[in-house]
């Protein structure tokens, strides 16, 4: 039992084969998946994939880099997709600095919109942070999501996760856990409390270490559940079985186990 915290299936890199992706992850036991919109018409694309198949759920949100192409009707759209019934959080959202697409006091303002915005809709908020570690947790202290959430594909230091760890969030691991030069995450991970980890894909993107230079997709998140388990001295199935637990718990969803 698997749950696949943030993947991207409507990218186009999958529109020839989502199918055959789709029946990939069942046979890897995953249970469920967050589809995780980065603009409006992502999120759009999220909502309706949740509709089609029972184990999709969709999360609704503006990335960093899409922040300075929003308008307020575009903002009114954004709270509009959060009604559907299959929506379970608000993201991707916060901060990049890394490649500062968006000029940093929008993203800013983006990011206080939505967190804003989900604690008026009762959600938890999927949290992107690239080299804005600061900003990323002070913005946070000052609008604790009311529902918690989570900082998705970590990459900071111990101190970052600490921080987080502290308002209640959780934190989620993806490929880059398993690359051979990932000796501080992994130090990271061993450290993070059992009842506040995550595992993704972030599919298409980040492919595992073994898998490297392919596309990137669900079923591959048992690479990082591997990894994961590995760091913590644990059960691959049990490290499985307790993130699809927190999962569940933050996003609201009942798992089916399946057989």
């Amino acid at each position: 039992m698997i749950f696949e915290t943030h993947c991207h299936l409507d990218d186009t890199r999958f529109a020839a084969d989502r199918q055959e992706v789709l029946a990939r992850l069942r046979q890897q036991g995953i249970t469920a998946l967050v589809n995780v919109g980065y603009d409006l018409e992502s999120s759009a694309r999220s909502v309706e994939l949740a509709q089609e198949h029972a184990e999709i759920y969709a999360a609704v949100g503006v990335h960093p880099h899409d922040a300075s192409g929003i308008s307020e009707e575009g903002w009114k759209q954004l709270e509009h997709l959060a009604a559907s019934p299959k929506v379970v959080a608000l993201g991707e959202m916060g901060l990049d600095y890394y490649r500062d697409l968006s000029p940093r006091p929008i993203q800013q303002q983006a990011f206080s919109f939505q967190l804003e915005l989900a604690n008026k809709l009762n959600l938890p908020v999927i949290i992107h942070n690239r080299d804005a570690h600061q900003d990323t947790i002070r913005l946070l202290q000052t609008k604790v999501p009311d529902r918690g959430g989570v900082l998705h594909c970590f990459s900071g230091s111990w101190e970052t996760a600490k921080q987080a760890l502290d308002m209640g969030l959780y934190i989620s691991f993806a490929g880059p856990l398993t690359y051979r030069n990932a000796v501080n995450l992994q130090q990271v991970a061993a450290r993070v409390p059992l009842d506040r980890l995550l595992v993704e894909t972030d599919s298409p993107y980040l492919t595992p270490e073994p898998l490297r230079g392919r596309r990137n997709e669900p079923a591959y998140v048992r690479y990082v559940v591997e990894k994961l388990a590995e760091i913590r001295s644990m059960g691959v199935e049990e490290l499985a079985v307790r993130t699809a637990e927190n999962g569940a718990r933050l996003f609201g969803v009942q798992l089916i186990e399946t057989t």
